[in-house]
């Protein structure tokens, strides 16, 4: 199999195999697919587009080219919100310790900046001497405590999205609705919690300029998650 014949199918529109998109997962994953032909993979997608099946798999095999982390001391209280980012969102910082307070236990793993947007956890690095890098018993311990922990993305976690995350960032591929399907979910599939609430952002500020593309967005990541035996609900909010 090779790098090559991939990006050619994709680029002339036809539908990859599991073992061709696992293939491009786990060789980028481990530097032996280098960044220019996965750029050329992202810009193809950007253009063509997947099936509901192809990011389905792509979102799956990223969330397994790391850890996963095991949340079953928590059963259904452990809870994880995603917001799909824009200018000037802060809603973890309000929304997290509001559901803690309400005896969910928030195990959220949050990002840093795309594009023209700032993440939390770029805010959150902001306040000296704040630290988004906790081992994985620090991580319990926090929670146990206060109910709540959000921490970034260690190297062990999805370190396929890490990778690709980087790599949109600087090849004009962020606003693809594969691509960002695959990168919110299979951080939240990887972070383990048992319900999911994604925040979708429309408007001018953010990735999703209309209702009509935020909603498809929505749906398509809902779906996935249900798939995988996850409680999902999903609601659009104004960004303009």
């Amino acid at each position: 199999m090779r790098m090559y014949d991939i990006i050619r199918r994709k680029r002339d529109g036809e539908e990859l195999t599991d073992e061709e998109i696992g293939y491009f997962v786990r060789e980028y994953t481990e530097g032996r697919i280098p960044d220019y032909q996965a750029a050329a993979f992202c810009m193809a997608v950007f253009y063509k587009g997947m099936s509901d099946r192809e990011t389905a798999v792509l979102t799956m095999r990223m969330a397994e080219s790391g850890d996963m982390l095991d949340l079953s001391r928590y059963g259904e209280l452990s809870v994880d919100k995603h917001s799909t980012g824009g200018v000037g969102d802060k809603t973890s910082l309000i929304v997290g310790p509001i559901a803690a307070s309400l005896g969910c236990k928030v195990t959220k793993m949050s990002g840093r900046g795309l594009g023209h947007t700032g993440g939390t956890i770029d805010k959150l690095e902001s306040i000296p001497g704040f630290r988004t890098t906790l081992s994985a018993q620090e991580f319990f311990d926090v929670i146990d405590k206060t109910g709540m922990a959000i921490i970034g993305q260690s190297d062990n976690l999805t370190p396929a999205d890490k990778k690709l995350y980087a790599l949109r960032d600087v090849t004009a591929t962020v606003d693809s609705i594969p691509l960002i399907v695959s990168s919110i979910m299979s951080k939240k599939l990887a972070a383990g919690s048992h319900t999911i609430t994604l925040d979708v952002k429309v408007g001018s500020g953010a990735f999703m300029k209309t209702p009509e593309q935020a909603g498809i967005l929505a749906r398509k990541m809902v779906a996935i998650g249900k798939a995988c035996g996850r409680n999902m609900a999903a609601v659009l909010t104004d960004m303009d």
